[in-house]
């Protein structure tokens, strides 16, 4: 392990986090809301972080990375973000405690959503702008970032790629990890833009369309109102952040090889399609729940239902109805959508649908097993068979995912949490989804929780967000064994 390269990588990244910094730095000085002073310095101590690990490291560090050292950088990459992420919050004053900054902070970058502001818009402008940009930063990663920016991270960046892209696998679209990060980073803007573009005419004014494009396409949720998407009640802007969390939600590769006209491989792509029936029989069923238990229309009924699927489904945390006044068996769907997640290779959070696909076909091909025990059935996906490590790899994930669910449960409610609040905050911030039911429902926050329950749904957050191994690996004695 070279804790001189580890450093030095971090370092560099702390480098592109001052510097996206100076964003909000730019709103304070466009809205004059005097917080500016607070800002410099979080750039300040965040740039010199950066410089000084850079100084103190440098050396021979452009070399191959070993697969542990790629897992270590990408953990401590986060852990350092977060730390700095959390400074203009503190600096500011807009929080006054380190633990409710490294919640929102952490809540920010794994793209969770959830929140301890009581009051949204009583903060200036330039921290909800922050706020929702270091989730359009962790949305395609930080990681991914820096190997889209700094070209000599390429030379063993598939250690790092492998470390901290979601999924079974990571697809690489060109033979250098740089080329194919950079290319992910095309995309995301390019649908990023194409959203901002639309919002704005769509009536949002520029700065919270801005913020709610920051926060739809890396499935975030994060809003600068208090009443999120319904504070503006316009149909045509729920149907297209509705559409745009759909797009964040599925893989990007995906995404790129429709830009260049290969259309086939939506239809050809198993997950895609597993992803797009889940949402639409979601839709359809609670549509029809909430069509026959309120008075809405059925137009209105498929407007809350599909923006509430897809927005769970997809971990983004939108909110354009209080679920929890809807029926128990739309909250309880809602509650299963929260443990699925988006596809593999998306922003999106939780076990991901390409996992669950698999682990259907697992289980289907076992219960053929018993019929025909002397039959070779194995598990395709794509046509191709999927090896015995990748199955047990995803099954190894889906139960450390339950048991780390029931155990942080656990801990919350021996905190003094009621149960439903306990079950469901830890199944929103370990599948990185945002609101939950009980006290930290869409019309309610995570402030009232102790501050140990804090911090435990934080780790949550980082451990959904890094797929678990990156963070329990450093955990290993022999990890950091010779």
């Amino acid at each position: 392990m070279s804790f001189s390269l580890l450093f030095y990588l971090v370092g560099f990244l702390n480098l592109i986090l001052a510097g996206f910094m100076i964003l909000p730095l730019l709103v304070d000085l466009i809205y004059k809301e005097n917080q500016s002073l607070g800002l410099l310095i979080s750039i300040a101590i965040t740039a010199a972080s950066g410089l000084l690990m850079n100084l103190l490291c440098r050396g021979n560090n452009k070399r191959e990375l070993s697969h542990r050292e790629g897992f270590a950088i990408v953990a401590f990459a986060w852990l350092s973000a977060t730390f700095f992420g959390s400074l203009p919050y503190l600096l500011t004053g807009s929080l006054n405690n380190f633990t409710d900054a490294w919640f929102e902070t952490a809540s920010g970058f794994t793209t969770t959503g959830s929140t301890i502001l009581t009051d949204i818009e009583k903060h200036s402008h330039a921290i909800l702008f922050w706020r929702s940009l270091t989730q359009w930063m962790g949305g395609m990663g930080i990681i991914v970032l820096s190997l889209a920016v700094l070209p000599f991270l390429g030379i063993g960046g598939m250690q790092l790629y492998k470390a901290e892209v979601p999924g079974p696998t990571a697809d690489k679209l060109r033979p250098r990890i740089s080329q194919t990060a950079r290319i992910l980073w095309e995309v995301y803007v390019f649908l990023s833009g194409v959203e901002l573009l639309l919002l704005f005419l769509g009536g949002m004014n520029l700065y919270d369309a801005l913020c709610h494009t920051f926060s739809t396409m890396a499935t975030g949720g994060f809003s600068p109102k208090n009443a999120s998407i319904e504070f503006y009640r316009n149909p045509f802007i729920e149907y297209v952040i509705t559409f745009f969390m759909f797009m964040a939600g599925a893989n990007f590769s995906l995404h790129y090889r429709t830009l260049k006209g290969n259309l086939k491989y939506l239809w050809q792509d198993e997950e895609f399609c597993f992803y797009i029936s889940l949402t639409l029989v979601s839709t359809f069923i609670i549509t029809f729940v909430i069509w026959e238990n309120t008075p809405e229309s059925f137009e209105k009924a498929f407007r809350l239902s599909i923006f509430q699927v897809v927005s769970i489904l997809t971990t983004t945390g939108f909110c354009t109805a209080d679920f929890e006044k809807w029926p128990i068996s739309a909250q309880l769907l809602l509650l299963f959508l929260m443990f699925i997640g988006g596809c593999a290779g998306s922003t999106g959070g939780a076990i991901k649908c390409i996992r669950i696909y698999i682990l259907l076909k697992q289980g289907f091909k076992e219960l053929r097993q018993i019929i025909h025990p002397h039959a070779i059935i194995p598990v395709k996906l794509g046509g191709k068979i999927v090896s015995p490590d990748t199955l047990s790899g995803i099954w190894a994930l889906f139960f450390l995912y339950l048991i780390i669910f029931v155990i942080a449960s656990l801990f919350l409610a021996l905190l003094g949490v009621d149960l439903l609040t306990s079950i469901s905050a830890v199944a929103t911030t370990l599948g990185n989804v945002g609101p939950g039911l009980g006290t930290v429902g869409p019309t309610e926050n995570f402030a009232h929780l102790p501050a140990a329950g804090k911090w435990i749904l934080s780790i949550c957050m980082l451990l959904g967000r890094l797929e678990i191994y990156t963070l329990l690996v450093l955990l290993a004695p022999e990890f950091w064994r010779k």
